[in-house]
C-alpha cells in the first residue's frame, strides 16, 4: 500500500494548551477521555465525530492536541469547558494553533527559555516560603502568581498566592 500524496491527505490542526495549575501529573489517556467528554457534552456526538479530537503529547506542563481543519475554534471552545481530569481539577488554556506539531514544540521551548531561572522575585536557592505561619514549598512562580504546596505528609494543601502574600523570613 502506497502513501497518500499531500493533496489527498486529510488536513489537521494542532492546538497547544497550557495545563493549569502547574505540577499536577496528567496522563494522556485520562486527558483524552476528559476532552472527549467535554466536546461531546458541548457539541454532541455528530460534531465530536467530525472534529476527531485527540491528545498527541503532554510536555512540560503543556498538551498538544489534534483536530480536523475547520473545527479548531469549536475544539478550543470545548477545551475551555473542561475543568476536571480524573480526580484532579485542571484547566486547559489554549495558547496557539498550528498546522505542524514541530512548530508547537518550538514554541514550548521558546517559552521555557523566556522563563527566569529563579522563581520570579524569589531567589532560586529559597524555594520555600511561609504563609499564615506555616511552611510551604513553591511549585511555580509566574510573575506575581505563586503556586505553593504545604510541606508535610498529612493534610497538605495547595494554595495560589501572589508575591505580596508571602511573608519575609
Amino acid at each position: 500500500m502506497s502513501v497518500r500524496p499531500p493533496t489527498l491527505r486529510e488536513k489537521r490542526r494542532y492546538l497547544l494548551a497550557r495545563i493549569e495549575p502547574c505540577g499536577i501529573p496528567v496522563e494522556g489517556k485520562d486527558l483524552y477521555y476528559a476532552i472527549h467528554e467535554s466536546v461531546t457534552t458541548l457539541w454532541g456526538d455528530v460534531v465530536t465525530a467530525a472534529m476527531q479530537p485527540a491528545v498527541i503529547s503532554i510536555e512540560d506542563g503543556h498538551a498538544i492536541l489534534r483536530c480536523r481543519r475547520g473545527t479548531e475554534r469549536e475544539c478550543a471552545i470545548a477545551l475551555s469547558t473542561l475543568f476536571t481530569c480524573r480526580d484532579c481539577q485542571i484547566v486547559l488554556r489554549v495558547i496557539a494553533t498550528s498546522g505542524t506539531i514541530e512548530s508547537l514544540r518550538d514554541r514550548i521551548k521558546s517559552m521555557a527559555h523566556h522563563l527566569p531561572k529563579s522563581t520570579g522575585d524569589i531567589p532560586a536557592e529559597t524555594e520555600e516560603c511561609t504563609f499564615d505561619l506555616r511552611a510551604f514549598q513553591i511549585v511555580q512562580c509566574d510573575g506575581h502568581k505563586v503556586d505553593v504546596i504545604e510541606k508535610g505528609f498529612k493534610n497538605t494543601h495547595r494554595l495560589f498566592l501572589t508575591t505580596e502574600d508571602l511573608e519575609e523570613k
